[in-house]
């Protein structure tokens, strides 16, 4: 290990020499401070819990298949309905938990303004799981 001397002609001599002391102090630091802090990052509370058996209760939506045809008729579930009868029936299947979801049909020749009218009467009742159905395009 090399020491500084009061040689003027060694003095501006380069050292080739790393000097460790200062990053050995540093990381003995960081270990002093890693060693007090992880006690106390893992402090729990020791309980002992009861154990149950039980089964989730999983309450399933139903699902209301709403059917439009070109010409505009509406069916509910395969059974022909009004608008009238329509909104009556939002509006009582909206008061249930939890709220169905209306799977929407509607074929594509279907005129939009028949579509939009579904749209708005099952929103207006409160329902607000509304789908579209499709068929995927083959390959």
């Amino acid at each position: 290990m090399a020491f500084a001397s009061f040689d003027a002609q060694r003095g501006s001599a380069p050292t080739s020499e790393i000097n460790m002391v200062p990053l050995i102090d540093v990381m003995l630091v960081l270990l002093v401070i890693f060693i007090v802090t992880a006690p106390l990052l893992t402090n729990a509370v020791k309980l002992e819990l009861p154990k149950v058996d039980s089964t989730p209760n999983i309450a399933r939506a139903e699902k209301i298949e709403f059917a439009i045809t070109p010409s505009g008729q509406w069916f509910w579930n395969g059974e022909p309905v009004d608008r009238a009868e329509a909104r009556r029936r939002f509006a009582l299947e909206s008061r249930r938990v939890p709220q169905p979801e209306v799977h929407l049909r509607a074929d594509q020749d279907t005129p939009y303004r028949f579509v939009a009218q579904v749209l708005g009467d099952a929103s207006n009742a409160g329902l607000a799981k509304i789908g579209f159905v499709s068929e995927p395009e083959p390959r």
